[in-house]
Protein backbone atom coordinates (compact mmCIF):
# COMPACT_ATOMS: atom_id res chain seq x y z
CA UNK A 1 0.00 0.00 0.00
CA UNK A 2 1.45 3.46 -1.09
CA UNK A 3 1.00 6.11 1.43
CA UNK A 4 1.18 9.79 1.26
CA UNK A 5 3.06 11.69 3.66
CA UNK A 6 2.57 15.78 4.34
CA UNK A 7 3.49 18.00 6.31
CA UNK A 8 7.55 16.77 6.77
CA UNK A 9 9.72 19.00 7.74
CA UNK A 10 12.28 20.57 5.23
CA UNK A 11 15.60 19.01 7.00
CA UNK A 12 13.96 15.49 7.33
CA UNK A 13 16.00 12.83 4.45
CA UNK A 14 14.53 10.12 3.24
CA UNK A 15 16.71 7.73 5.22
CA UNK A 16 14.70 9.43 8.13
CA UNK A 17 11.66 9.21 7.26
CA UNK A 18 11.86 5.40 6.43
CA UNK A 19 13.21 5.33 10.06
CA UNK A 20 10.27 6.69 11.30
CA UNK A 21 7.49 3.56 9.23
CA UNK A 22 10.10 0.46 10.11
CA UNK A 23 8.61 -0.11 13.40
CA UNK A 24 5.00 -0.83 11.68
CA UNK A 25 6.61 -2.85 9.10
CA UNK A 26 8.78 -3.58 5.86
CA UNK A 27 9.59 -0.34 4.07
CA UNK A 28 9.41 -1.02 -0.06
CA UNK A 29 10.25 2.32 -1.45
CA UNK A 30 10.42 5.62 -0.19
CA UNK A 31 10.74 8.99 -1.39
CA UNK A 32 10.77 12.62 -0.44
CA UNK A 33 9.29 14.95 -3.06
CA UNK A 34 12.42 17.68 -4.05
CA UNK A 35 12.21 20.95 -5.70
CA UNK A 36 13.74 20.69 -8.95
CA UNK A 37 15.11 24.18 -9.01
CA UNK A 38 16.00 24.50 -5.98
CA UNK A 39 16.85 21.01 -4.76
CA UNK A 40 15.23 21.38 -1.24
CA UNK A 41 12.56 19.05 -0.16
CA UNK A 42 8.82 20.46 -1.30
CA UNK A 43 7.84 18.73 2.20
CA UNK A 44 5.94 15.88 1.10
CA UNK A 45 6.52 12.12 0.38
CA UNK A 46 5.50 9.12 -0.03
CA UNK A 47 6.08 5.23 1.41
CA UNK A 48 5.09 1.78 0.22
CA UNK A 49 4.74 -0.73 2.60
CA UNK A 50 3.74 -4.46 0.61
CA UNK A 51 1.23 -5.33 4.07
CA UNK A 52 -1.68 -3.42 3.97
CA UNK A 53 -2.06 -4.03 7.67
CA UNK A 54 1.36 -2.79 8.03
CA UNK A 55 0.46 0.70 6.70
CA UNK A 56 -2.67 0.87 8.07
CA UNK A 57 -0.64 0.81 11.54
CA UNK A 58 1.76 3.06 10.53
CA UNK A 59 -1.18 5.68 9.29
CA UNK A 60 -3.20 5.63 12.38
CA UNK A 61 -0.04 6.00 14.56
CA UNK A 62 1.83 8.42 12.52
CA UNK A 63 -0.75 10.67 11.79
CA UNK A 64 -0.74 13.77 13.30
CA UNK A 65 2.55 12.78 15.19
CA UNK A 66 4.84 16.02 15.80
CA UNK A 67 8.08 16.20 14.13
CA UNK A 68 10.49 19.44 14.58
CA UNK A 69 7.33 21.57 15.38
CA UNK A 70 5.71 20.52 12.11
CA UNK A 71 2.00 17.21 12.48
CA UNK A 72 2.87 14.43 9.99
CA UNK A 73 -0.18 14.36 7.85
CA UNK A 74 -0.30 10.43 6.65
CA UNK A 75 -2.90 9.05 4.30
CA UNK A 76 -3.47 6.65 1.66
CA UNK A 77 -1.71 7.82 -1.92
CA UNK A 78 -4.73 8.13 -4.51
CA UNK A 79 -3.40 6.76 -7.96
CA UNK A 80 -2.34 9.41 -10.44
CA UNK A 81 -4.29 10.78 -12.79
CA UNK A 82 -4.11 12.83 -16.16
Amino acid sequence: MKLLVRNIPRNINGQQLESLFKPYGAIQSCSIVIDKQTGISKGFGFIEMPKPGDAKAAMKNLNGKEIDGRKLRVKKAQPKTN
